[in-house]
């Protein structure tokens, strides 16, 4: 869980993020900042931000590589026993930035359970539609109405009624860039990401 699952939450990170990554903060908590470094947590979830592979040989020597001077990158290590001992928080910076949050549950599983303050459970086992809009009603319903394939589950979130929403569809299959074009061009939808299921 300390070096594949970071090369997992990394990946994932870098795929709801989705935009050139310039300067990021890797915050790490409890178990993971504890012995992170001495099982490879930094290399793997920085290896995964840059997006490598878990099977990447690459990684054992990934702050030397070329890739990894691309970025400015720094750790910080917190305890914080009302998190996962195994928790994360990747802080980008740049021309959008961004908090993703999540946990390597073992055995290379991971969970995103953040993206800024909306609450979300990404595991990376499936495609997955992510929405950012003004909660206004009969929203779901325009979105979900329009995907084709079958949604194995939808998750919600908001502030507070009529302020800033999310919603987190995972999906049994693919969808058509159609799709998200049409659904970047909504009104009061402020941000669109398919964010495809990782590789096992």
């Amino acid at each position: 869980s300390h070096t594949a699952g970071a090369v997992r939450l990394g990946l994932m990170a870098r795929n709801v993020y989705d935009a050139p990554i310039k300067k990021i903060t890797f915050r790490l908590y409890n178990s993971y900042a504890q012995t992170g470094k001495g099982h490879g947590t930094d290399k793997g979830l920085l290896a995964g931000i840059l997006g490598l592979r878990v099977d990447d040989t690459r990684i054992k020597n990934i702050f030397e590589s070329n890739l990894a001077r691309e970025i400015d990158y720094k750790f910080e290590y917190k305890e914080d026993f009302n998190r996962h001992p195994n928790a994360v928080d990747f802080l980008f910076d740049g021309n959008l930035s961004m908090q993703v949050s999540g946990d390597s549950i073992g055995a290379g599983e991971i969970v995103i359970t953040k993206i800024d303050n909306f609450s979300v459970n990404l595991t990376g086992k499936y495609n997955t539609l992510l929405l950012v809009y003004k909660d206004v009603p009969g929203m779901i319903s325009r979105v979900t109405k329009r995907i084709d394939v079958n949604i194995a589950s939808l998750q919600c979130d908001r502030y507070a009624k009529g302020d800033d929403a999310s919603m987190c569809i995972c999906l049994d299959g693919e969808v058509d860039k159609s799709l998200i074009e049409t659904l970047k061009a909504f009104d009061d939808v402020y941000m669109v990401r398919y964010i495809r299921k990782l590789e096992n």
